[in-house]
């Protein structure tokens, strides 16, 4: 049987073979239909190449209402330097993108109505979505894409982490787009002709910071002027306070005809602060009707609330505790000596983390941000914890009587785990200071702090991890690792469809970061969020993403 992709074009015989492989191991079929899709199949082909039947969804909607949802809100700036996927959600009322990461891992098509990728994955074929306007009016052309792709590939924007996406794409030398590699074919097609393999560029134009933006976007103007193509407008935004959409009935919505909707007329985000147990009263109190995520002790409370739905989906959202190799302390970068980092991590069980940091639910990790859920992932030799080797080594580096200051957020699960961090240190004889801030503070310079931990979301494929975080150079490269050889290897496996070839290499990168003592990465978690009953559209998402187009009341 031959298998086509929405353009009718066969897929690349290293797709049909990582088919084969997901047939026999459910763990890897998720990533399986993310780069299927990302090669330009559609669900029902994706889901018929492992032999399962696509899932079929509900319409049963009802048109208007309001949902209230509880969620941080937070200042809006340009998208491609969004680091929250908060802010998103809400200017994806009315920015939008040219894909969606679905839940099953398949991509969606959004303002791209299909994409081919050659066999080597070093041209693409961007099909722009017909019939699009952006809600001033003016028609949704290849030229927008071609606007937006270039703007996404210039690293002289300080923050902009989609150039770590699209690096490929760029020319070292400018920290630019390469001249002739993005070109508008006609109104509706846009060329991308790559110097080099890459198989993410699909799966990062999904990701949160790819918001399309129209030709003259001002980041200090969005609220004042939004222009966009979704079917939504902000009505208001008060920082940590609320925010607000509402239907913009003046607007023929493109999605209305491809995938029903917009049905809510309203959706508020309501900001209650880090703290769970404010959740909980909002909800007691009938005040909101969702949460975004819920962790640690507060699930099971939710789960005694009547008329309210539990969801769960496992994920590769992940937490760090990350010593930062350019941090300078008191005249010297202690971080920047791998004893110090592999002594952290030596002294550190990750089963421990993980259960008293997130109660258990997830999967313990490696401390090399690639997990099983990842096509590409190789398993290493398991990981020795010994906090008497940790402590020797410490000494060796002559660090044994430093004092580290370990820093977190306040919130319940992120200071757990690092409050988990910090005993395990001082038990092997490490001193530690911790250090606890309030969300308001602590993201303010989320990249720099000499030994801090964050989060970070799930991605469909592994090296798209790497690429964003550890590759020397990138705007959310927390570690301040730079190191060619890892940038070398990375090069390679993003050129590699392949998902056997893959992993060989992604092997060699684990045990690098690994072996460098460059993250404490502990575990792998699953995500909950509650939703009342008969409201869709807003169960937790993978990547953290809310459709105000998918939201709706069934009752």
């Amino acid at each position: 049987m031959s298998f086509l992709t929405r353009t009718g074009k066969p897929l690349p015989k290293s797709i049909l073979d990582s088919a084969e492989a997901a047939k026999k191991d459910p763990v890897n079929r998720r990533e399986f239909l993310a780069l299927a899709s990302a090669f330009g199949a559609t669900t029902a082909t994706a889901y018929a190449m492992i032999g399962m039947p696509a899932p079929a969804f509900a319409a049963a909607h009802k048109e208007g209402g309001t949902v209230r949802m509880q969620m941080e809100v937070r200042a809006l700036k340009d998208p491609r330097t969004y680091d929250w996927s908060q802010i998103a959600n809400f200017s994806r009322g009315w920015l939008e993108y040219l894909a969606i990461w679905e839940n099953d891992g398949t991509f969606t098509p959004a303002l791209l109505e299909s994409w081919e990728i050659n066999d080597n994955a070093t041209e693409y074929t961007l099909n722009v979505r017909k019939g699009v306007t952006w809600n001033d009016g003016t028609p949704f052309t290849a030229d927008d894409v071609v606007r937006n792709i270039i703007g996404w590939c210039d690293k002289s924007v300080e923050g902009n982490s989609m150039a770590g996406r699209f690096a490929t794409l760029i020319d070292e030398e400018t920290g630019k787009a390469l001249d002739g590699a993005i070109t508008a074919v006609d109104d509706h097609t846009v060329k991308l002709a790559l110097p080099r393999p890459d198989i993410t560029l699909i799966p990062g134009m999904a990701d949160y910071p790819a918001a399309i933006v129209p030709e003259g976007f001002d980041a200090e103007k969005m609220l004042e002027n939004p222009i966009g193509t979704g079917a939504y407008l902000p009505e208001s935004l008060e920082v940590g306070v609320k925010s607000v959409l509402v239907k913009n009935t003046d607007h023929k919505w493109w999605g209305t005809e491809v995938y029903g909707g917009p049905y809510i007329d309203r959706l508020e985000y309501i900001d209650y602060g880090t703290d769970p147990s404010a959740f909980v009263a909002a909800a007691e109190a009938e005040e909101i009707d969702a949460t975004y995520s819920i962790e640690g002790e507060f699930i099971d409370v939710f789960g005694t609330l009547d008329g309210w739905n539990q969801n769960e989906i496992a994920t590769a959202a992940t937490i760090v505790i990350r010593p930062n190799q350019l941090a300078e302390i008191d005249g010297k970068k202690p971080y920047a000596d791998a004893r110090v980092r592999k002594a952290l991590s030596m002294a550190v069980d990750n089963g421990v983390l993980l259960e008293l940091g997130y109660a258990g639910r997830g999967l313990v990790a490696e401390n090399h941000h690639v997990g099983p859920m990842h096509p590409e992932y190789a398993a290493l030799p398991p990981r020795k914890v010994d906090p008497a080797a940790a402590k020797a080594l410490m000494d060796e580096a002559g660090m044994g009587d430093f004092e580290h200051e370990l820093f977190s957020i306040d919130d319940a699960w992120r200071k757990d785990t690092t409050d988990a961090v910090a005993a395990q240190l001082r038990d092997a004889g490490i001193k530690v200071k911790r250090t606890i801030l309030p969300g308001s503070t602590f993201w303010n310079d989320w990249t720099k702090y000499p030994f801090s931990s964050t989060n970070w979301n799930s991605r469909p494929l592994g090296v798209q991890i790497w690429a964003l975080a550890y590759r020397s150079g990138e705007a959310w490269n927390e570690f301040g690792w730079s190191s060619p050889e890892f940038d070398a290897l990375l090069t390679k496996a993003l050129s590699v469809a392949d998902v056997e070839a893959r992993r060989a290499i992604m092997a060699e990168g684990e045990a690098m970061i690994q072996n460098e003592g460059i993250t404490i990465q502990p575990y792998w978690r699953s995500l909950f969020n509650h939703t009342k009953e008969g409201l869709v559209g807003a169960e937790h998402h993978i990547g953290f993403e809310f459709h105000p187009a998918r939201m709706a009341w069934t009752m």
